[in-house]
């Protein structure tokens, strides 16, 4: 008797086991798949999340058009989105099926809604009206958005090439002294990393970090006149062993150093001081004095060349160790300014340092004088094409490549793609 009531119990709760286990959803499946969205290889992060409601991914509106660089305004009493790009002119409204592209109507699947306060939209609508190409991933549940091509600035360092590694054939696809077009397309100026100087303000075309002015230079500014490239002469001094301080702290070796930088400048389009070291182990005092000294000589040369020349800043970023740099005031005086967001430690390198070094710059130069500096042996052809997805997507002036030498047939094809070339 006792074990057919422990048969029976046993049985009980085995169905009432089974029973819950069918009315309640397994971990994983209960969740809806969350949505990832990827604009040129980096996420886009949003506030709400993208829902996905008959086959259409629902995006916050304002994310999206950030990211997108697409200016957007919101109308509240008619519900209404209004984006513009370029020539284009996007309408969505909060439960209405048709948007309007250029007064052209479009049925859309599934109509704009309003989730926690937000206003989402039809993400490959949206996207595709502007330009952008949009690919559905089932397996990853995973959008990627690539940008169109973008005109920008492109810079390419010319330095510190060998017979493996040569800027020349690297750029002209031939051995020197010969070239032809080879991968001259994809620049707009050429930095020629061939100058330096000493303590005393001398002009030095070899410097003991191997930074030198090659034999047949001259053939070099032929080819890029040829190829209507511009040229940068680019001064790169260190402060290691102190000779930059030193350098920034004489009167005498100032005024020296820019009487020479001057008439060396007229062979070339611009000028590119790389002025590298500054602020790393010197006291908050000091460094106020060291920002001070570098400032007044970038001054001092501007008002020394006029604007016969331009004049281009390569910086170390603002969340970099060297703090000897005044942003605010160096993007008045510079035409453009690289930030050289690399040498965090990691290679590739870290986007979300790289999106700090860009925002912290962006809080003190215009984004028109920026240009995001890329390095070259840090990166793989993928996270070089997230690189220069980022500078489209916070709208930099361009791109400044190290180096020339470097760049292999993928990286070609992302340049290739990704920007068109701004020719001044």
């Amino acid at each position: 008797m006792m074990e057919n009531v422990k048969r029976f119990f046993m049985l009980f709760f085995s169905l009432i086991f089974s029973f819950i286990l069918l009315i309640t959803p397994i971990e994983g499946y209960a969740k809806e798949k969350e949505i990832n969205v990827l604009l040129d290889g980096y996420p886009i992060e949003f506030d709400t999340k993208p829902v996905l409601e008959e086959g259409t991914t629902l995006v916050p509106f304002r994310a999206i058009a950030e990211a997108l660089n697409v200016n957007v305004d919101w109308n509240e009493a008619s519900q209404t989105v209004t984006a513009t790009y370029k020539n284009s002119i996007v309408k969505l409204q909060v439960g209405n099926k048709i948007a309007y592209k250029n007064n052209t109507p479009f049925k859309l699947l599934v109509a704009p809604k309003i989730v926690n306060n937000r206003v989402l939209i039809p993400l490959r609508f949206f996207s595709e009206a502007f330009g952008f190409d949009v690919k559905w991933e089932q397996e990853t549940y995973t959008v990627k958005i690539n940008s169109p091509a973008r005109e920008m600035s492109v810079i390419g360092f010319y330095a510190l090439g060998d017979e493996k590694t040569s800027s020349w054939t690297n750029l002209f696809g031939k051995k020197y002294p010969e070239y032809d077009t080879g991968n001259t397309q994809y620049f707009t100026s050429i930095a020629l990393g061939w100058y330096s100087l000493d303590s005393s303000g001398n002009l030095l075309t070899k410097s003991s970090t191997g930074w030198q002015r090659p034999e047949g230079w001259e053939k070099v500014l032929e080819a890029l006149s040829k190829y209507k490239l511009k040229s940068e002469m680019v001064l790169h001094v260190t402060d290691g062993d102190g000779t930059l301080s030193n350098l920034l702290f004489s009167d005498e070796a100032v005024r020296k150093a820019i009487s020479a930088i001057s008439e060396e400048a007229k062979l070339y389009d611009g000028i590119n001081l790389d002025f590298e070291g500054l602020g790393l182990t010197e006291k908050e005092e000091d460094i106020a004095k060291i920002k001070e000294k570098f400032t007044e000589f970038v001054e001092l040369l501007r008002e020394k060349i006029g604007s016969s020349k331009t004049i281009t800043l390569t910086l170390h970023a603002p969340n970099s160790a060297y703090k000897g740099y005044d942003y605010k005031l160096l993007g008045q005086v510079a035409d453009k300014i690289i930030v050289m967001a690399y040498d965090y430690g990691q290679k590739p390198e870290p986007e979300k340092l790289v999106i700090q070094a860009i925002e912290e710059t962006l809080k003190e130069v215009p984004k028109e004088k920026v240009i995001l500096g890329i390095s070259i042996p840090s990166e793989t052809p993928e996270s070089f094409a997230i690189k220069v997805g980022l500078a489209k997507r916070y709208g930099l002036n361009g791109i400044a490549l190290w180096r020339l030498g470097l760049i292999n047939d993928e990286m070609w094809e992302v340049l290739k793609t990704s920007i068109i070339p701004a020719k001044t």
